[in-house]
């Protein structure tokens, strides 16, 4: 993945359209956040432009005569790129860029600029490339020879600015290439994981710039990158907290989402996004001072049923309830979700409050039973105490039922756990299953 380094603010115009099925406060929020997204790419926007259509133009995306207005605005600015809200296909980005003559960029390649600028770690570097050069393969035409080393700007990092000297035979096996090395990042991710078995898992999910770094250095006492901009964070972080008296369990802060999320990006970052898969119980973190949290969270929802997520048990989070104006939002939306805490991440409000919530979310699936475990066995005891909530521990003889053996002295353990980790212990405990006490 390569990156330039901008020593300008690049000025931009924003396009978005309105069809049939997208009302005009729609286009204006999904046009409010491309500017956004814009400003965090570097961009400074002059103008927005949209159109109402009855069907998307499949030439040019929008009108004949909105293409021409375009030009002229982007004359008249001096425009550096002009910036669609939709994903264009090859076609209406090869016209469009003839017709208004300066670079042009949609909403999918904005994020994927953004993701290459945010990437730290080879890991994010190695997903971020492979999204890049998934989204290009398709658009290799001559509109990529105003990419050059030299020009730099949104949009131009990572393999955009080599396409010159590169043909779709090389972009194929340099795919072929970032896969194999996702593969051994996605091995060594998964053998890390099974060291956390142990462990309840959390996942932190939410909207972009949620706070949910900002939550995981308040629980954690650590210091995650959190800042106030979108993306942030792009490498899951994870780390153990104490939720009551040895109610340890790992949480992990993911990449945040946002509406349209490439799908080549959600598919690259399939090691990251393991943790959600993989994760117990989610934490979903809305920004309530956001005026459309709402929708923020109709799409969290529909990405994690993407991710094959959507049935997980969910603790919803409301941050920033210390800039709020609206009290009685909180009565009205705490009567409304089943499993809800309401906090500010910056400012510790209610903290203790989430962990009980979380933690009543946790064992809500706890089953109870009795096992009879030989005293010999200290290893799968000490096991079951990591595991699982031990309430009584009673020490007698026992016997495999009508066994002529001297009975054996066992611990009677009456114990509380997860079902994930009572399937578990199922195998280390079968073998003493018809154990049954005796007198002594």
């Amino acid at each position: 993945m390569y990156k330039t380094q901008r020593n300008t603010t690049e000025s931009a115009i924003i396009v978005g359209i309105m069809t049939p099925t997208i009302t005009r406060w729609e286009m204006e929020d999904s046009l409010d956040e491309l500017e956004q997204l814009a400003i965090t790419a570097g961009a400074h926007v002059t103008d927005r432009v949209t159109q109402s259509l009855t069907n998307i133009q499949p030439a040019t995306y929008v009108g004949s005569g909105k293409v021409q207005e375009l030009k002229h605005l982007a004359d008249e600015r001096n425009a550096d790129l002009v910036i669609f809200d939709d994903d264009l296909a090859p076609v209406q980005l090869r016209n469009l860029e003839r017709a208004i003559g300066c670079k042009l960029l949609d909403r999918s390649a904005l994020i994927l600029d953004i993701f290459a600028d945010r990437a730290q770690s080879s890991a994010a570097k190695t997903q971020v490339e492979l999204a890049q050069l998934e989204y290009l393969r398709t658009r290799l035409t001559r509109q990529w020879t105003h990419l050059s080393r030299q020009k730099g700007g949104i949009g131009t990092k990572g393999p955009g600015e080599t396409q010159i000297e590169t043909d779709r035979r090389l972009i194929g096996n340099r795919i072929a290439t970032l896969k194999e090395r996702l593969e051994k990042i996605d091995q060594q991710r998964t053998t890390q994981r099974k060291g956390r078995d142990q462990f309840t898992r959390v996942s932190l999910v939410g909207y972009t710039n949620a706070g949910k770094s900002t939550l995981m250095n308040a629980l954690s006492d650590e210091n995650v990158l959190a800042e106030d901009r979108l993306f942030a964070t792009l490498d899951a972080t994870t780390r153990r907290i104490t939720l009551d008296q040895n109610k340890d369990v790992l949480i992990s802060d993911t990449v945040g989402f946002i509406r349209k999320l490439p799908h080549n990006l959600i598919e690259s970052f399939k090691s990251t996004l393991d943790e959600v898969r993989e994760s117990d119980v989610l934490v979903h973190v809305v920004d309530l001072t956001h005026p459309r949290y709402e929708d923020h969270i109709q799409v969290v929802r529909k990405t994690l049923n993407e991710l094959g997520s959507g049935e997980k048990p969910v603790l919803t989070v409301f941050n920033k309830i210390d800039a709020l104006d609206e009290p009685g939002l909180i009565e009205a939306l705490g009567n409304e979700f089943e499993d809800v805490a309401f906090i500010s991440a910056a400012r510790g409000i209610g903290l203790e409050t989430l962990k009980e919530r979380l933690l009543a979310v946790i064992e809500k699936d706890f089953v109870e039973r009795i096992a009879y475990v030989p005293m010999t066995e200290a290893k799968l005891i000490n096991h079951i105490y990591e595991v699982a909530d031990v309430l009584t521990e009673d020490y007698m003889y026992a016997r495999n039922g009508d066994d002529d053996a001297p009975p054996r002295a066992v611990a009677r353990l009456r114990f509380r756990s997860a079902q994930k980790f009572a399937r578990d212990l199922d195998p280390a405990l079968r073998p003493f299953q018809e154990l049954t006490p005796v007198e002594a």
